[in-house]
């Protein structure tokens, strides 16, 4: 088999020593020796090519360790991107109003337009569309406007007719319909899961033809970010049959890892959905089973122990009621447990983490496993005591620091205060108990970029400047960790990536400098090249061979 030899560059190994070697031998796609430039040589058979790498700094490949691949490719393709600042450029509704009519005159009669990452904040107007505006932009195609954190939306009168509500429906537990206060007519607004029901679904209106278009697009994104799994975090059952046709095809542009939706079991597992697992080496490989357990900060869903600072819903002391119950957890955790599986947990607030800790205590009291590690992902808002609950459970978790840059000044001025404010994202006390666990973008929320999550997690500034509990920041070679090899741990992937080391496979990203050397430049390093399994699967176009 061919093999290359890569030097003259600082190799970051990520591995259990944190080893910066010369050289790295890699041979079919697999490293085969790594070392000092001496070692690797004399390893290296004599038709092996030799990479000179400049200078630069070689990692391994990033992981992603939480997402919605590939949301992000059907932006553009299919749908109206309305994200503000600092994502976007859509700043006021009459903005947001064009784009959909835009996105209409090119839609047939009937069919959906659908804009997404809306964001109140981002908008002068500062608020949601109303349904009668949406229906000003037309009355011929039902309208969907998303909020950018998949938690809630608006719609027109022919979307809130397809989804199946009017005035005299009743909220869902954990969902609400925006109501006229004078009128009692419905406003358009769904907020939480349970409202928006298949609006809310990741697969929503999307074909296997708008599915494998927007694979290739966030394909080339990721692989251009220098991350070589991806994860769609939310497959329900339409969407899990794409990945596996998708598999079944062998012809998936990036590998991803995918999370079926927990209540497709067991009928999954015991083939009653008719859907075959992916076989080895087909691109596409199964993972943890995935509940909900809350919504979104910023819109108040996400369930705390301590009230919001500015309720948006004016009730003082509002902390959102916890929708789910101990009992409720303890079931559907234990059927994935049981299983041999792992789950991963959305669960933002405080409130939420002690009922998803009670119900898996009571799950592994009944079936108790080792290193079983589900996991709660977003964890904005962890105590001390459940962190320490954690540990002694065996759950790790996925922190999202990107919410520091993106919305880090809302989140002081109206979800936590100055002071609470501090202590979201706490990866230092993680890190002080000892817990392993990831750093995630959640794309498309914010997008797929490693090099400026792990510029937030060190400096954990907002986008205004300010600094927001620098005592809970992480060192860049911690953030490292957290989005290779720690990333590769959480999903039981270590053994085979993550690092470099030898019987690896050959991912790597190559760098134009050092993440180690300045935690204030880490956001300005760019991906010059990306290798898969030992072939370059991007390059920068300013990057020679």
């Amino acid at each position: 088999m061919a093999q290359t030899l890569y030097s003259n560059a600082t190799i970051l190994t990520v591995d259990g020593n944190d080893r910066v070697v010369e050289a790295v031998l890699a041979e079919g796609g697999t490293i085969r020796e790594v070392g000092s430039f001496a070692e690797v040589e004399s390893a290296a058979g004599p038709g092996a090519t030799r990479r000179d790498l400049c200078g630069r700094t070689m990692i391994p490949a990033f992981i992603d360790p939480h997402g919605h691949f590939p949301d992000s490719g059907y932006l553009g393709l299919h749908r109206a991107d309305l994200s503000g600042p600092p994502i976007g450029d859509c700043r006021t509704l009459s903005e947001a109003f064009g784009r959909l009519r835009d996105r209409a005159a090119a839609t047939p009669l009937g069919e959906w337009v659908i804009g997404v990452l809306f964001e109140p904040g981002g908008a002068a107007e500062n608020r949601f569309p109303t349904r009668a505006e949406l229906d000003a932009v037309s009355t011929d195609h039902p309208v969907w406007v998303i909020h950018f954190t998949g938690h809630a939306g608006v719609g027109n009168s022919l979307a809130l007719a397809a989804r199946g509500v009017d005035r005299d429906t009743p909220d869902p537990a954990g969902g609400w319909l925006g109501r006229d206060p004078a009128s009692g007519e419905l406003t358009g607004l769904l907020k939480g899961m349970a409202a928006m029901g298949e609006l809310g679904d990741s697969e929503f209106q999307v074909t296997y033809d708008r599915f494998r278009t927007a694979y290739r697009a966030a394909a080339d994104e990721y692989l251009s970010q220098g991350v070589a799994l991806a994860q769609n975090a939310w497959a329900t059952e339409a969407l899990l049959g794409y990945f596996l046709r998708l598999a079944r095809e062998g012809d998936a542009e990036i590998e991803t890892l995918v999370l079926p939706a927990g209540f497709l079991e067991p009928d999954f597992t015991d083939g009653r959905l008719g859907l075959a697992p992916p076989a080895d080496g087909s691109g596409i490989l199964l993972g943890p089973r995935k509940f909900f357990g809350d919504g979104s900060f910023h819109i108040q869903t996400a369930c705390i122990t301590e009230p919001y600072y500015k309720p948006l819903n004016g009730e003082p002391g509002y902390c959102c009621p916890v929708s789910i119950t101990r009992e409720e957890m303890a079931r559907d955790i234990g059927r994935i447990h049981r299983m041999g599986y792992q789950c991963h947990i959305h669960a933002n607030g405080d409130a939420t983490s002690d009922v998803i800790l009670d119900a898996i205590e009571d799950v592994l009291a009944e079936d108790p496993r080792d290193d079983h590690r589900h996991t709660l992902i977003h964890t904005q808002v962890l105590r001390e005591d459940q962190l320490d609950r954690m540990m002694r459970l065996g759950v790790t978790a996925s922190f999202f620091p990107a919410h520091l840059y993106y919305w880090g000044d809302f989140h002081r001025d109206v979800t936590f205060g100055p002071d609470r404010v501090r202590n979201i994202c706490p990866t230092r006390w993680a890190v002080d108990r000892g817990m392993r666990f990831t750093i995630h973008n959640d794309a498309q929320v914010t997008p797929t970029r490693p090099l400026h999550l792990m510029w937030c997690a060190v400096n954990r500034s907002s986008v205004s400047g300010a600094v927001l509990g620098p005592e809970q920041a992480l060192t860049p070679r911690e953030a490292l960790r957290a989005h290779t090899i720690d990333a590769a741990w959480q999903v039981f992937q270590d053994h085979t990536r993550g690092s470099i080391e030898p019987e690896k496979r050959a991912d790597f990203a190559i760098l134009s400098g050092n993440p180690l050397d300045d935690p204030a430049e880490i956001r300005h390093i760019e991906v010059l090249e990306t290798i898969v399994r030992g072939k370059t699967a991007y390059r920068h176009r300013e990057q020679s061979a």
